[in-house]
């Protein structure tokens, strides 16, 4: 596989960019992306099999089953920063080894349901306490260790690319193998 092909599996909607200041109608949009999530990711691994869950979407990389569980793993720990940050002044957030939570007996034999149903309620209490926050508000800030310092709204881009990127990994994996 050359290079061309690897990244195009990687990154199947692009790396995350975003230029210029984030503007309240890019908020909505986001806003807007992080309400479908849960639709999209439900229609992308509806009807599939034990065995194409358990198939990687690329090369040394997770199963479907993984990339699902790994969603509402991500995006609780998105929400709890988001409610750090408006709770607290610029508080340090804690980061997590993903690859190793993927490979928890959790990640590895739940059903792919009980995953769906917690990312359909946790974006139900996150996309309410999102449409709730004023434009101050997104302009708060959380400290990552890896990324520094981080607003709100360039952290709610960042979970917007983040639940397509992922989805796109599974209708990616539905149209590379006819199903």
């Amino acid at each position: 596989m050359n290079e061309a092909d690897e990244f195009k599996l990687r990154y199947p909607i692009g790396k995350f960019k975003i230029e210029g200041e984030v503007t309240a109608d890019m908020i909505k949009g986001f806003i807007r992306d992080l309400e479908e999530a849960p639709t999209n990711l439900y229609n992308a691994v509806n009807g599939l099999s034990e065995e194409q869950l358990n198939t990687p979407y690329r090369p040394g990389g997770w199963n479907v089953k993984q990339v699902v569980h790994h969603l509402p793993d991500s995006h609780m720990n998105s929400y709890i920063r988001f409610k750090l940050a408006l709770t607290e002044d610029e508080p340090l957030v804690k980061t997590y080894k993903e690859a190793k939570w993927a490979e928890l007996p959790d990640s590895i034999n739940t059903p792919v349901s009980v995953s769906l149903r917690l990312f359909e309620n946790l974006h139900i209490r996150w996309v309410a306490l999102l449409k709730a926050m004023s434009a101050e508000d997104f302009k708060r800030t959380l400290h990552h260790p890896e990324n520094g310092i981080m607003k709100l709204d360039r952290t709610l881009a960042v979970y917007a690319w983040h639940g397509k990127h992922h989805i796109a990994h599974i209708t990616s994996l539905r149209k590379q193998m006819n199903w």
